[in-house]
């Protein structure tokens, strides 16, 4: 979005798990905004007196699947119940992802109507800043990077920025790694092989 509506102040763009066609492919959080009610998530911001709670969101995360955070993880827990480095780094990670910040709750659903159900940026009617933005007013080189299993983005949500984006498609590079959406900024194998080579290329342009 900043890109879009102060291209002249972008050298390079990099599109990491970002949602930019909405409309894209078939992952359950598309699947979710246009089969639940406005209604729906309205209740849900009243119930935490005006903002999107937290813990509601990641109730909605760990319920897309059930079975890993419900039992796989209690058995992965128990089978390496020795192993301090193991449960050291559970806990870590534990701490951050158990505790969602909470949203505002008129911004969450201007996210959801105007992003989710009706894709407003890629389709060019998202006002920011009292300007339409046109993502074909970008013209910058461009890194596309998707997960393969990313549930939350997928990457056909990501990859179909190649169509909105003025830059020309030589100057855009698409990259899809293992993992899901965390994994794209937190994975170790992504840190090690595609970040590094994602900030050499930010340098030569």
């Amino acid at each position: 979005m900043v890109a879009a509506r102060f291209p002249d102040k972008i050298n390079s763009l990099v599109l990491a798990g970002a949602p930019i066609d909405t409309d894209a492919g078939n992952g359950p959080i598309k699947r979710l905004a246009h089969q639940s009610p406005m209604s729906f998530y309205e209740e849900l911001v009243a119930l935490g007196g005006g903002l999107m709670k937290g813990k509601f969101m990641l109730q909605g995360w760990k319920n897309m699947h059930p079975a890993q955070h419900y039992i796989q993880d209690q058995i992965d827990l128990y089978e390496h119940i020795d192993d301090p480095v193991y449960l050291a780094k559970e806990e870590t990670f534990g701490s951050w992802y158990e505790n969602p910040i909470d949203l505002p709750g008129r911004w969450y659903l201007q996210i959801i109507r105007q992003l989710f159900k009706e894709n407003r940026l890629a389709r060019g009617t998202f006002v920011a800043l009292g300007r339409q933005l046109n993502l074909r007013d970008i013209v910058c080189p461009a890194y596309l990077l998707a997960g393969d299993t990313d549930d939350i983005t997928t990457k056909e949500q990501v990859f179909d920025a190649e169509k909105y984006l003025g830059t020309p498609k030589q100057r855009i590079e698409k990259k899809l790694v293992p993992g899901g959406h965390i994994g794209l900024f937190m994975g170790s194998r992504t840190l090690k092989e595609a970040w590094p080579s994602i900030a050499r290329w930010i340098s030569s342009q």
